[in-house]
């Protein structure tokens, strides 16, 4: 199964797409990790699931037209309530299921609720981000009308931290203001020893950086050095901390070092040429990714201008 999975996920991977895929003949595969969770892959971000006894709490929720085939998913492993969603960040490819996974779960409700109040009280799960998250989620961006409401976050938190108690594992979800956009979340499992990245680390592109929702290059690669003092490997490097991408792959954190280290050389890069007096368009002919572009490149363009922009902005 393992094999299997793994295959799919480098073939299923996508980066960035917020508008969804033909997702007839896609298919969502389960990849154990280790201890309680497992790894969702289909189009979209990839999925971090949480099972035990308790009930499914899963990180993100693909688009919408998969939540049938995430729940499919879902139920291989487990057949208790999905009690608890995260979202790591607004983007529609993670939290286009929000709305129908949410009502297919249902939330752990105190002992003291009783007639109809106790059951709406327990209906649907629990869907957590940051305040940001809901903030955007809640009003029209742009051209993008706001979310229904019914996919919101229930839970939301202001805070460098949220902490959660479920399955017998302590959880930690961090907050990480300026990196991929102003409202990522990194998801920590400790006992079963995984870190859930969203899309401030994946293996299948440069970082999206997304400036128009507060995203930045500096905060990015504070975002990767949080996760790396979350991660500890094994022997020989391979191993220990498992991390799981917002797209692609299952990593640990020798390739969370791999990214980082890619986006600190090129920073300095970008920031001699801007030194330079160079122009955007003179340093998109200049390709300084040129040598990163045959395992990253597929946004390179698009990732030059949102670098060239921060950093300037922050010079």
């Amino acid at each position: 199964m393992r094999t299997t999975a793994l295959i799919a996920l480098l073939a299923a991977a996508t980066a960035f797409a917020q508008q969804p895929p033909n997702l007839d003949k896609v298919e969502v595969h389960v990849l154990p990790v280790q201890g309680n969770v497992y790894m969702l892959v289909g189009a979209g971000g990839n999925i971090t699931m949480q099972v035990g006894k308790e009930g499914v709490l899963l990180v993100d929720t693909m688009y919408a037209g998969l939540s049938d085939k995430v729940i499919a998913a879902v139920r291989t492993v487990s057949d208790k309530p999905i009690r608890y969603i995260v979202n790591t960040h607004v983007h529609g490819d993670h939290t286009g299921g929000n709305e129908n996974l949410a009502k297919a779960g249902s939330t752990i409700a105190g002992g003291n609720v009783v007639g109809d109040i106790g059951t709406s009280a327990g209906m649907g799960a629990t869907v957590i981000a940051t305040q940001q998250v809901l903030d955007r989620m809640s009003r029209k961006d742009g051209t993008t009308p706001a979310y229904p409401s019914a996919a919101w976050p229930t839970d939301t938190y202001t805070t460098d931290v949220k902490e959660l108690f479920f399955n017998g594992e302590a959880i930690q979800i961090f907050h990480e203001p300026n990196a991929h956009t102003d409202g990522d979340s990194i998801v920590f499992f400790r006992r079963s020893d995984v870190v859930s990245t969203g899309d401030i680390f994946v293996t299948t592109s440069y970082p999206n950086i997304d400036l128009a929702r507060g995203g930045s290059y500096q905060g990015e690669l504070d975002a990767l050095n949080r996760i790396l003092d979350i991660t500890i490997p094994a022997e020989k490097q391979e191993g220990g901390t498992y991390v799981i991408p917002g797209h692609g792959r299952l990593c640990d954190e020798a390739d969370v070092v791999e990214y980082r280290d890619m986006l600190t050389i090129l920073r300095k890069r970008f920031l001699d040429m801007i030194k330079q007096g160079m122009t955007l368009e003179q340093v998109k002919a200049a390709k300084p990714t040129r040598d990163y572009d045959p395992l990253y490149g597929s946004n390179a363009d698009r990732f030059i201008e949102a670098a060239y922009k921060s950093l300037t902005a922050g010079k």
